[in-house]
């Protein structure tokens, strides 16, 4: 039996207005009067509008559109041209003259080739531009176009590769130029709705819309410095530098990344979150390289393994494993083996977090640790140093479990061995001798030429201290590594 349309219809008028009706009778939980206070001017909203329509994104992208532009590069690159193929012999002489395998052609020379790349970029003042380092890495020549087709020249103010930020400074005439302002984006929630707008695969301007899937992505390989937004909204080539922005139409992310195994778009989205790139841009934008705090610490993430073999009670902070002697830490009291709970407050739980809070403070700040020691919280203020452009934060190789026996050789470290390896006078313990394949040794991350300073917290100097605490260890043993200049914690593992 057909159904009527005209029943159809009205029963679909029907259902849309109950749901209207449903959408217009929420109201707030603690709500103490049939109308909710409006937002303050400036004050940043709580999340996307109770109803949600097209007009809304429409008046986002209309406000925010205009600041987001096309960043075009040119960049001389040279190539080495491949040699010809040679044929075989009988072919060579045949129809290329003299016979001995000789090329008539000259051998090829390196030729210069013109390349040009196409990304996004965010208008964030009078003049001034931000982008991804990567999209004008080795340009000669900048231009930047807008939504209303204006094309400017630009040159670059300074890149700081490590978190993957450029500035641009736009040269000529700047009226009638719009902007975009930074908004805090330590208080975008999961789920917020989020645009994403930029130049993909260069097409031209587009927006799309999606949520906050996560935020403080760290440790994930892509920049030295990471603390990404995660987005579903469709970030693809081209989209790099360009803006993602909330229902304000403030800036809250830079994206950068996308993971994909076909080069496109795969609903995962990577955005330099606005409260880290914020200070990076003011500091390119006035010295045009970026300062970054220095604590003088090696660090690694703390797992429940490392945990119990080190006898700690908690599983949240990171594993301080060595602490630069003289440094910011070591004068603040800092202790190796300490657990790093929070800074100024904020909580820390990967390596990533750790370097990007302490990298984001300004040089001479003093910061506040939240620690733990045997079990006893810690507070202690560092005053921060300058991260020189070689200095980095370590951390250890990571561990898997595994059976059997410890699969370790040791020696004394000796004169002989001291001078070998290069190991400092003030570092005392045994060398490992070998390491067996598949062994704890092996899972632990051990390596040929590793000196082990102390095992179960305690230090040795003879390879049967070790043995023996192995021994008497009932799930693992904690070793503290000596290699090339750092230290770290590993756990063999029964």
């Amino acid at each position: 039996m057909k159904f009527p349309f005209q029943r159809l219809r009205a029963l679909a008028m029907a259902a849309t207005a109950a749901l209207m009706a449903l959408s217009c009778s929420r109201q707030p939980k603690d709500a103490s009067s049939e109308t909710a206070a409006p937002n303050k001017p400036g004050t940043p909203a709580q999340g996307p509008p109770a109803t949600l329509t097209g007009d809304v994104i429409a008046d986002v992208s209309t406000r925010a559109a205009p600041a987001v532009v096309s960043v075009a590069s040119t960049r001389v690159a040279r190539v080495e041209t491949p040699e010809l193929p040679i044929p075989d012999e009988w072919f060579f002489r045949r129809f290329f003259g003299p016979p001995g395998g000789q090329s008539p052609f000259p051998a090829p020379q390196g030729r210069e080739r013109i390349e040009r790349g196409i990304g996004s970029g965010v208008i964030v003042g009078p003049d001034t531009i931000v982008t991804n380092a990567h999209v004008v890495e080795g340009a000669k020549e900048l231009e930047v176009t807008g939504q209303n087709k204006r094309v400017l020249k630009a040159k670059v103010v300074g890149t700081d590769a490590k978190s993957d930020l450029a500035v641009l400074k736009i040269e000529g005439d700047v009226s009638g130029l719009s902007s975009l302002s930074f908004a805090d984006s330590s208080k975008l929630r999961l789920g917020q709705i989020v645009l994403a707008i930029g130049n993909p695969f260069g097409v031209g301007q587009t927006v799309t819309m999606g949520i906050v899937s996560a935020t403080s992505r760290a440790d994930l390989g892509i920049e030295a410095y990471e603390d990404f937004i995660q987005t579903d909204a469709a970030i693809n080539p081209g989209n790099s530098g360009g803006a993602l922005v909330d229902l304000d139409g403030r800036l809250v992310g830079v994206p950068t990344a996308i993971l994909s195994r076909t080069g496109g778009y795969q609903g995962v989205g990577f955005a330099i979150p606005s409260s880290m790139a914020a200070p990076i841009v003011k500091s390119l934008a006035e010295h045009g390289h970026v300062e970054r705090g220095f604590l003088g610490v090696t660090i690694q993430n703390l797992d429940s393994d490392l945990a119990k073999a080190l006898d700690l009670r908690t599983l949240d902070g990171i594993l301080v494993s060595g602490v630069e002697p003289g440094g910011p830490a070591d004068k603040a009291g800092v202790l190796r083996g300490d657990v790093v709970l929070s800074i100024d407050g904020k909580s820390v739980q990967t390596t990533g977090q750790f370097r990007n809070l302490i990298a984001s403070s300004a040089v001479g700040k003093a910061v506040r640790l939240d620690i733990v020691r045997q079990a006893e919280r810690k507070t202690l203020t560092a005053t921060l140093g300058r991260l020189s452009p070689d200095e980095q934060d370590k951390q250890a190789p990571g561990s898997d479990a595994s059976n059997g026996s410890a699969g370790l050789t040791l020696a004394p470290l000796d004169a002989s061995l001291r001078q070998k390896l290069d190991v400092p006078a003030s570092v005392n313990g045994v060398v490992v001798a070998s390491v067996q394949p598949n062994s704890p040794a092996a899972d632990a991350g051990l390596e040929t030429g590793d000196v082990i300073v102390e095992a179960a917290r305690k230090p040795v100097t003879k390879p049967d201290e070790v043995s023996e605490r192995w021994n008497a260890s009932k799930e693992g043993l904690a070793l503290l590594v000596w290699r090339k200049e750092r230290t770290f914690y590993a756990v063999l593992k029964r």
